[in-house]
């Protein structure tokens, strides 16, 4: 009796670490995972991002770093124009960087915690854990997850997520639309968890001094940059600021009442100068009739970039206005029907200005800035250029889809 006592134990406990070492359920990765980003401190990822929502798969590099408890710096690069934008979140707030135009909005803002990010792990893992009706595969090297894309905007509907069985990296991000079609694909070459930061490898001044007219992030976290007096040149400032309505309460922007600006109107503010009447703003010489460019004296043409996606029922009105004032030039569209809005756009100037109240979308391609109040506009830069799209009844969703359109379009 002592010895098949003894060789039921041994078997019993055979079995519970062939069970303890045998393929994982979607129930025990997701206890993990709760584990794992609990005791997250910092990480380091970087990757390919490809957008399939224009004409042509467009692919941007991404590196993105995290440090506890709020830190966040993601460069986006265009791998085919070689043009980074840095979203990057420290003790100052939120800001949009773009180092080439000398660009920098700052924001008081809870991003990402408000704001999901498909390159980001948290984002990741949060699809996951809340998702009861997840979808699980048990891949040779990875732990696949179907669930349910939780994005700002309607149209990505589905994701799948593959981790790395060793230590639940990411690998691969697949988000798809309501048609199963993919929209967004993430493949990273790199991630490692416990990355070591240099002390000022989220400040704002380096990231803009480090980054001006170079395409790729510095590399495992080190900024570095010469002295004023090495290198002759002043540090970047901050020359656009967005604040919260808490930080503005009381106050209006000169030369409105509202404090918001009436981007979608003739004479509308462009950088914070008034763009005349539509009537005054046309010349002959201003336009190439061959060409249909805007010829812009010292900042060479003006290709305009029409939208390839229109909401049903809306229709282009009329040609282009162009629009001059003593330092910019810019030309606006004008669509009306069901939703009427305009667009503007312009080779901004390097000089201070400000904004409405607003706060940070995700375009895929970019980050762009959304007002909060009406009239909307949405602003963001592309390969040296500022697009608004302006409107009172224009939803946000549809101001996404027009600006992923307008994405690596010819200048007509």
């Amino acid at each position: 009796m002592r010895r098949i006592s003894w060789v039921l134990a041994m078997v019993l406990c055979f079995s519970g670490l062939l069970a303890a070492c045998g393929p994982k359920d979607a129930d025990s990765v997701v206890k993990d995972l709760n584990e794992v980003v609990g005791g997250l401190e910092s990480y380091q990822g970087s990757g390919v991002m490809t957008l399939y929502s224009g004409e042509a798969p467009q692919e941007y590099k991404v590196e993105v770093w995290h440090q506890k408890p709020s830190y966040y710096r993601i460069a986006l690069t265009n791998a085919k124009k070689d043009i980074t934008q840095i979203v990057l979140r420290n003790d100052d707030g939120v800001f949009v960087l773009t180092p080439s135009l000398n660009k920098s909005f700052r924001f008081q803002s809870d991003w990402p915690d408000n704001q999901g990010q498909v390159y980001l792990y948290e984002t990741l893992v949060r699809s996951i854990i809340g998702d009861n009706t997840r979808q699980f595969v048990d891949e040779e090297e990875s732990y696949v997850f179907d669930v349910a894309a939780n994005y700002n905007t309607h149209s990505l509907v589905r994701q799948k997520i593959w981790l790395n069985k060793a230590d639940y990296a990411p690998k691969q991000v697949s988000v798809s639309d309501a048609n199963a079609k993919v929209v967004v694909d993430v493949k990273f070459d790199k991630f490692e968890f416990g990355t070591k930061f240099e002390k000022e490898a989220f400040d704002m001044q380096k990231n803009m001094s480090a980054n001006a007219g170079q395409s790729q992030a510095p590399a495992e976290g080190t900024i570095t940059e010469p002295s004023d007096s090495e290198s002759g040149e002043a540090v970047p400032q901050v020359n656009e600021e967005v604040t919260t309505p808490e930080d503005n309460a009381g106050e209006t922007d000169p030369g409105t009442e509202s404090g918001t600006p009436e981007a979608n109107a003739p004479g509308a503010e462009v950088n914070n100068e008034q763009a005349p009447a539509n009537d005054a703003a046309e010349s002959p010489e201003a336009t190439d009739e061959t060409t249909g460019a805007i010829d812009i004296p010292e900042l060479g043409d003006f290709g305009v970039i029409e939208p390839t996606y229109l909401p049903e029922g809306v229709d282009f009105k009329g040609e282009p206005t162009i629009m001059e004032t003593e330092d910019d030039y810019a030309v606006m569209l004008r669509f009306e029907g069901t939703y009427n809005y305009t667009i503007i756009e312009a080779r901004p100037q390097d000089r201070a200005s400000s904004y409405a109240v607003t706060s940070p979308v995700d375009l895929g391609f970019t980050i762009g800035m959304i007002t909060t109040e009406l009239p909307r506009t949405l602003t963001w830069f592309d390969e040296g250029m500022e697009y608004r799209i302006t409107s009172d009844d224009l939803p946000e969703s549809e101001m996404v889809k027009i600006a992923a359109s307008m994405q690596d379009q010819t200048g007509k």
